[in-house]
């Protein structure tokens, strides 16, 4: 199989890289970012350690030059953020140039207007698109598909994210953040999307390892397609907690101040440096919650899977399992269309793929029970 990673040269993209470099079926990997210094490095990394490895710069402002990077290739995978500005063109691209695309889109407007926008021409093409295909979304996603088949009938589900502040990402995760916490948000109530303010609820939830971290409700891609794909589900929230300096970003956050584009811009460069300050440290870890409520056999269950693990390891690693079933075509589905992780994966295949990596997903807090 040959894949081409856009952003392969970045926190996520490259970790996504090497991991695809080194796995059985790889035949190519074209790592596409615009910083091709940075590419060319991580190129020269890898070289002899699997498949072989090339680079191509390419501008994602440029359509025809998105079309034509991604040609010949079975897979197109993107990391390239922010999603609200890149997601739907990679999107167009690929459907234009007849290849399949997964990415790590995590943004509820991102994801909901490519399955808006984009379902239609994907069936048209015969292209299968899968967005939100990391952490959360997506190993969030297959583990709520999973819990809800254990179910006659789900009926709400919770996802709970605690990522510090010290979990690395750069510039495009402050991006990221500053723009899931502004404005109004989708939510889905009482079996329909509704908008509520972004962190104008919260919660105090418990993690595995952590203890009990404050949340704010923040602007997700679970809630949009969730529903859109789990028929049944009355309500389905995301929460998320950055830990010890929370408050300085929610507090600015609900008075407005990052309610533009080019404000979201203008602060993300003026912080990007402070990450600058812990070169050399570890990214700190996280935690991931699913809570899935709902009937079985007549009463009323309530089933939870959880986790702990670095941000960019999570999500490059899941990207990279999907990325590779979807070159195999080892799929739920067989048409085209935009799907997300829990309408096109079956859970346990993708979880093992996971597992395989050292990555554990867990069904108590304490855990000891690792999911079967």
């Amino acid at each position: 199989m040959r894949i081409i990673v856009f952003g392969g040269a970045g926190d996520v993209g490259s970790r996504t890289v090497e991991d695809m470099v080194s796995a059985s079926g790889v035949d190519h990997v074209t790592i596409a970012d615009r910083s091709v210094i940075a590419a060319d490095k991580l190129a020269a990394t890898l070289r002899g350690r699997g498949a072989p490895v090339d680079v191509k710069a390419v501008d994602a402002d440029d359509h025809d030059a998105l079309v034509e990077a991604m040609q010949g290739y079975d897979v197109a995978a993107s990391t390239l953020g922010p999603f609200y500005r890149y997601e739907t063109r990679l999107v167009r691209a690929a459907i234009e140039a007849g290849v399949d695309y997964a990415s790590i889109c995590d943004e509820w407007t991102a994801a909901q207007a490519v399955l808006t926008e984009f379902d239609q021409p994907a069936r048209d093409a015969g292209r299968i698109i899968i967005t939100g295909l990391g952490t959360s979304p997506g190993v969030s996603n297959v583990c709520i598909r999973y819990l809800a088949q254990q179910m006659d009938r789900p009926r709400r589900v919770d996802v709970s994210v605690f990522q510090p502040l010290n979990a690395g990402g750069g510039e495009a995760v402050l991006k990221h953040m500053l723009h899931i916490i502004t404005g109004e948000v989708a939510v889905w109530r009482e079996g329909r999307q509704v908008m509520v303010p972004a962190c104008s609820e919260e919660r105090v939830v418990e993690f595995p390892q952590f203890g009990r971290i404050r949340l704010w409700n923040m602007g997700h891609s679970e809630p949009v397609t969730v529903p859109h794909f789990i028929p049944g589900v009355e309500e389905c929230s995301f929460f998320m907690g950055f830990g010890r300096g929370a408050a300085l970003f929610i507090w600015p956050a609900q008075r407005g101040l990052f309610a533009s584009d080019s404000r979201i811009d203008h602060t993300a460069r003026l912080l990007a440096p402070i990450e600058h300050l812990t070169g050399g440290q570890q990214p700190a870890p996280g935690a991931l919650r699913v809570d899935v409520w709902g009937e079985k056999g007549g009463a009323r269950v309530h089933r939870m899977i959880c986790g702990v693990g670095q941000m960019r390891e999570a999500t490059a690693i899941c990207l990279s399992a999907g990325t590779q079933m979807l070159a195999r075509k080892e799929l739920t589905v067989e048409g085209g269309g935009v799907y997300a992780p829990e309408a096109c994966f079956d859970p346990e295949t993708l979880m093992a793929a996971m597992r395989a990596q050292g990555l554990e997903a867990y069904e108590d807090l304490a855990m000891t029970k690792p999911l079967a």
